[in-house]
């Protein structure tokens, strides 16, 4: 790649846009879109994500860059009228990172390069601001030792405290120059002793250092964890932003802000940000001094205000969408530091996108886009209690943040990210309570059910994450005093809350309690269960939206949605959620409870006529099964799985058992039946029962047993039709390997169907199929379609047997390591794996089609609730899937999602 003499690596902020972001990343696209539109955004240049691609692969940077950087900041002391670093008049540097998708607080950032010993005594006597210069220069050590030079950041912090406790102040702001004067020769022994270097004096080694720095923070076990978060590729690379510095720290008439066009939590529009005066870089953002609202810049510099507001407006109408602005304000000058589309709440995505429709910037095809099926989850997840006052034997409020980003969460309160990680892989669930987190924090955040912190706001470190993660967040609580090293906080009246101490915070009203506080369902829930209508007068403003965008989502999509349901209460709920039938009823769920001890006489049959009574006993309660489910889902179709698992997990545990027969023996006491079951056992007990008997090889060597449940499933049809009823029955034989199986199993079910036909008078039709969930069986569909008339992929054991997983055994075991190493980018049992699961479901699809044209082809695995998995579905041309109920409305829209995605594609 380097050797290409045409690769450019470095563009101005002039020369790039928006649509740029792969080679620019976010924030060097959206500066030069910035920059284009007229704003006030100072001069810089963007080196390319292709040079970090270079530099990770090769270990070194691409020859050409340094003299294309030299070029570009030529360029820049031209238009600026001073050089990097000079001793009387610095021209001051930042140097940030910027990938194609936003990764908040993950990279790594320097502010203020080209500061030395010389130059900060010119920027003193330029900006008649001795402290303003000291303080740069504090800052750019500190950044720099800690970004570029790998220096523990604590050891800096310490420092800064010891000065100031000396003073005997509170804050950075109270320390003058000759404290900050003391701070950096502090932090410069610092850096010595940690690094056996001086601080470096010469401002481009300090550029070149800080640009390699940030090519090396790509690859942070921070930055990897959030990439696997989020599903970000890795081997995107980040661009490097080298821009000229303006400054927020040069007194009350300057400072910096972040400000968001809507509300990032609720979606409503007003005036949402936060500013701090006499700052600089991530003060605001770092929690480190409490803010003051953005509404209260007005009255602190109007002018610069009113100016932030036209640019607010401008660049969400240039944009379309929310968009997340960092400023900073120079005395009295106004410079824009960042936008980008910024992260929402679930709720606030869906308000967003019907307020943009409403507003005529989109249509709904793209408001479809702006949401996703994880963040519908988010909303159908239940709530707190409005009406809980707290208090009495329950929990009690102690105290009230910034509602960041919204949900309920309880959990017990953890102080460290390490304990948070710990607690929850035993199975706790946890509250992460810190001051103000950091990136450092990010698999403590993770891990926990939600985020408490005592400083910062709704741009802080830990609400964008939050938000980003659609984790429960409460920022700024400043009343509740955290103590990480006692691992403790305290309220304000004085009660002391101890880590493992149950706590609930609400994202949604920022409210802390002490205690479990009780949850209801959502409002979207109440909706699809029907029990809230979003046409009333009363409606809830989150309720339309989601409504409206369902309404779109089942008017444009292909593919069709059923339900796993095993009953008639199940499936009653998945019709209320929109399911347009059931693609799996898992026919094992009706021998449980009290009538095992009908499977267990039909295992311990020595006879014909013993088998034939048990089955005879089974017969009656699978038809009224099937009659219920039959009823529920009137005129929609019901798929009906043939008895699947091995017989064995229907008998009692083989050591239970054993004791039982043991006791009685050495009692004298009749245990012949124990005894029989124990053989039954011992017999049927298998090494691994996943590749055993079980599926069609039951129905093969099991006399009787697939012909009752055929039986039941063909009687409760024509009684549903003789009572009127529109039943659609499907009858689907489970782990077919070769057709032979399927012919013989399907002319026992034909002539089954024949003779219920024959004795009931009733014109039956129900279909007969199969489930594919072998390789085998996906290889050789080309065949099997000749004697199925639909196929059902069952992709949870087609993922296991494709991999030679066991799920149960190897989640529990090396799953964590695979995800860790890279192995996997998300587990194949939750998004279906596309090149090896997805390759054969695409092949089985042209197969089976090639062979039965009109075949009815469906996924019943849980893949089918899985916005991804869907969406590769609704590609390889499936009919339907089918979900448990409370995924079928993420697959109603992920579908629809789907489908406007391929019409948009293909329009383009």
């Amino acid at each position: 790649m380097s050797e290409n003499n045409d690769q450019k690596f470095v563009y101005d902020f002039t020369e790039g846009n928006r649509d740029l972001k792969d080679l620019l990343g976010g924030k060097g696209a959206n500066l030069a879109e910035m920059t284009n539109l007229g704003l006030p955004v100072p001069p810089g240049f963007t080196i390319t994500t292709e040079a970090c691609k270079v530099y990770l692969e090769s270990g070194s940077e691409p020859v050409e860059l340094r003299d294309e950087v030299s070029a570009h900041l030529d360029a820049l002391e031209r238009k600026m009228g001073k050089k990097l670093g000079q001793a009387d008049d610095p021209l001051l540097v930042s140097v940030r990172s910027g990938a194609k998708f936003s990764m908040p607080g993950m990279m790594d950032t320097v502010l203020n390069i080209g500061l030395s010993d010389e130059s900060v005594v010119g920027l003193a006597r330029q900006a008649d601001n001795e402290r303003f210069a000291w303080d740069s220069y504090r800052r750019l050590i500190q950044m720099f030792g800690k970004t570029v030079l790998d220096v523990d950041g604590e050891l800096f912090e310490d420092a800064l405290d010891e000065v100031k406790t000396a003073k005997k102040v509170a804050s950075d702001t109270d320390l003058d120059a000759a404290d900050l004067k003391k701070v950096v020769e502090r932090f410069k022994e610092i850096v010595k002793a940690q690094t056996g270097r001086d601080f470096p004096q010469d401002p481009r080694e300090q550029m070149d250092l800080a640009i390699e720095a940030v090519f090396n923070s790509w690859n942070t076990d921070r930055a990897k964890l959030y990439r696997r978060q989020e599903r970000i590729p890795g081997d995107l690379g980040t661009a490097v932003n080298v821009c000229s510095m303006v400054f927020g720290n040069l007194g009350p008439d300057s400072g910096t802000g972040v400000a968001f066009t809507r509300d990032p939590a609720s979606g409503h529009q007003g005036v949402y940000g936060d500013y701090l005066q006499n700052a600089q870089g991530e003060d605001v953002v770092a929690g480190i001094r409490n803010t003051v609202p953005l509404a209260d810049l007005e009255s602190i510099d109007k002018t610069s205000y009113d100016r932030l507001m036209h640019i607010m407006e401008t660049l969400e109408t240039h944009y379309k969408d929310l968009c997340d602005i960092e400023f900073t304000i120079e005395r009295g000058q106004l410079w824009m530091l960042q936008t980008r589309v910024g992260k929402r709440t679930a709720g606030a995505a869906f308000r967003i996108a019907t307020q943009l429709v409403d507003q005529g910037l989109i249509d709904e095809a793209e408001a479809l886009q702006r949401v996703n099926g994880a963040q519908l989850a988010q909303l159908m997840f239940p709530k707190f209690d409005d009406d809980y006052a707290g208090g009495g034997k329950g929990a009690e409020q102690i105290g009230r943040g910034i509602a960041a980003s919204p949900g309920a969460a309880v959990g017990k309160a953890v102080f460290d990210s390490y304990t948070a990680v710990k607690w929850s892989r035993s199975g706790e669930k946890v509250i992460l309570i810190r001051r103000e987190t950091n990136p450092d924090d990010l698999d403590g955040m993770i891990a926990a059910e939600g985020i408490l912190t005592s400083r910062g706001g709704k741009t802080s470190h830990a609400a964008v994450v939050a938000r980003g993660m659609g984790k429960t967040c409460v920022c700024g609580a400043e009343e509740l005093e955290v103590d990480t090293k006692r691992r403790r906080m305290t309220t304000a009246d004085g009660q002391v809350v101890e880590e493992g101490d149950v706590v609930s915070i609400d994202g949604s009203t920022g409210r802390v309690y002490l205690g479990e506080v009780p949850v209801v369902p959502s409002p979207v829930v109440e909706y699809f269960e029907g029990r809230m209508h979003a046409g009333a007068d009363d409606a809830d403003e989150l309720v339309q939206a989601v409504h409206r965008i369902m309404a779109y989502a089942d008017r444009v999509r292909r593919l069709r949605v059923r339900a796993n349901a095993d009953n008639a209460e199940d499936a009653s709920r998945a019709r209320r959620f929109g399911a347009q039938g059931i693609g799996l009823c898992r026919t094992e769920h009706m021998f449980l409870g009290e009538r095992r001890q009908y499977v267990e006489r039909l295992i311990l049959a020595d006879t014909d006529t013993e088998r034939e009574d048990a089955l005879k006993a089974l017969l009656p309660l699978q038809k009224q099964d099937f009659v219920e489910l039959f009823e529920a889902m009137d005129g929609l179709p019901v798929t009906v799985r043939l008895l699947d698992p091995p017989l064995h997990e229907f008998l009692p545990d083989i050591t239970e058992l054993s004791v039982r027969v043991a006791l009685a023996e050495s009692r004298k006491e009749p245990h012949e039946n124990d005894l029989r079951l124990l053989q039954a056992v011992h017999r049927l007990h298998e090494q691994n029962p996943m590749l055993g008997l079980r599926g069609v090889r039951l129905g093969l060597v099991i006399p009787g047993l697939f012909t009752m449940q055929v039986r039941a499933i063909a009687e409760a049809a024509a009684q549903r039709i003789d009572a009127k009823g529109d039943p659609r029955a499907e009858i689907m034989i489970p782990l077919v390997g070769t057709v032979q199986e399927l012919e013989i199993v399907r002319e026992e079910a034909e002539q089954v169907i024949e003779e219920v036909r024959a004795q009931t008078g009733v014109d039956l039709k129900l279909a007969l199929g199969t489930m594919i969930e072998l390789p085998r069986a996906a290889v050789t569909a080309g065949q099997i379609a000749e004697a199925a008339e639909f196929f059902s992929f069952g992709t949870n054991d087609l993922t296991q047997t494709v991999w030679g997983f066991s799920r149960d055994d190897v989640e529990a075991s090396f799953f964590t390591a695979y995800l860790e190493k890279g192995i996997f980018g998300v587990s194949p049992f939750e998004t279906i794996d596309k090149d090896g699961v997805g390759a054969l479901v695409r092949s089985a699809v042209e197969a089976g089609r090639a062979t039965r044209p009109d075949i009815k082809l469906g996924v019943c695995g849980e893949h089918g609730g899985d916005p991804e998995s869907v969406h590769f579905f609704h590609e390889v041309g499936l009919d339907y899937v089918s979900c448990s109920p409370f995924r079928i409305p993420v697959a109603r829209l992920e579908a629809g999602r789907a489908a406007a995605e391929s019409k948009g594609s293909d329009s383009r």
